[in-house]
C-alpha cells in the first residue's frame, strides 16, 4: 500500500495539483491540516482533499480559527487578513466538512496530528527540545506533524526522550523508522525552508520506507490569484523563495 502524506496545503491548488500527480497512484491519503489560510483557493482545496483515496484529516489552526475555535488576535496582522477574507468565501459545506475534523488521529500505530502530541493545533516542533518534551506524549512508534512548512526527523534513540536528536530528510532518498520519532513532511502550499518547492512524503508499507519528495510547481499562476483577491502581498512574494 502506498500512503502519501502532507500537510498545509493552505489554499494553494496549483502546488496540490503537482503533489499529486508526481506522487503518482496512491492507495489513501494522510492530511495533517491546515488546507486554508494564506493561499487563493480555499474552496477548490478543499474539494480536492475530500476526493482522495481512504482520507485521513486532521485539523490544522487556520481550519480551526476560520470556525471560530481559536480567535483571529493569536495570528499575525496578515494571517487575520487572510482568515477575514477566508470567512467571506468559504461555502458552507466545506466550512462543516473542516467543523468535523478530528484534532488527533491514529492509524496503523501511527499518531497523526497538526503541530503536535501534546498540542495538536497549536505547538510547534521546531527544535531538538520542543520535540524531546512531547517523546511521551504520544504512544505509537511515530508520530507526524505539519504545522512548521519544514519536513524534519527527530529520533529517540535508547528509549530515552532526552536522546531526541534532529536526522536530515534528504529529497528521494527513502528511509526506514526503526525508532520512535516524530516526522514531519513540510509544506505543500507555503514551504518555508528556502526551497519554494511543495514537500510532502511517501510511505510504502511493503517496503517500510518512507521518502521524501519535492516538486515544481507554477507559482507565478498562485501569486496572481492571491494579488487579484487582494490577500497579502506578503504571501504571494515568500512562495518564490520559500520563506
Amino acid at each position: 500500500m502506498h500512503t502519501l502524506i502532507l500537510s498545509d496545503v493552505h489554499a494553494n491548488l496549483t502546488a496540490l495539483d503537482a503533489v499529486l500527480e508526481d506522487a503518482g497512484p496512491i492507495d489513501r491519503v494522510w492530511c495533517l491540516g491546515d488546507i486554508v489560510g494564506y493561499g487563493p483557493d480555499p474552496n477548490e482545496c478543499i474539494e480536492r482533499i475530500r476526493s482522495l483515496p481512504n482520507l485521513i484529516c486532521v485539523k490544522g489552526n487556520h481550519d480551526a480559527a476560520v470556525l471560530g475555535e481559536i480567535p483571529y488576535k493569536a495570528f499575525n496582522h496578515e494571517a487575520q487578513a487572510s482568515l477575514i477574507w477566508l470567512e467571506s468565501v468559504i461555502v458552507p459545506e466545506h466550512r462543516d466538512w473542516l467543523d468535523g475534523l478530528e484534532k488527533q488521529q491514529t492509524c496503523d500505530q501511527v499518531t497523526l496530528v497538526h503541530g503536535s502530541p501534546r498540542n495538536p493545533v497549536w505547538e510547534y516542533i521546531l527544535d531538538q527540545g520542543s520535540a524531546m518534551e512531547n517523546m511521551d506524549c504520544f504512544d505509537t512508534q511515530i508520530c507526524l506533524v505539519g504545522h512548521t512548512h519544514l519536513p524534519s526527523l527527530f529520533n529517540m534513540t535508547g528509549g530515552n526522550p532526552k536522546s531526541t536528536r534532529h536526522c536530515a530528510l534528504t529529497q528521494n532518498a527513502p528511509v526506514k523508522l526503526n525508532q520512535k520519532c516524530i516526522l514531519n513532511p513540510g509544506s505543500v502550499g507555503q514551504p518555508r525552508d528556502n526551497d519554494p518547492r511543495p514537500s510532502y512524503l511517501l510511505y510504502d508499507d511493503e517496503l517500510d520506507q518512507w521518502c521524501l519528495k519535492r516538486v515544481d510547481y507554477e507559482i507565478r499562476q498562485v501569486q496572481d490569484r492571491i494579488l487579484a483577491a487582494g490577500l497579502p502581498k506578503r504571501h504571494a512574494f515568500r512562495l518564490a523563495e520559500g520563506w
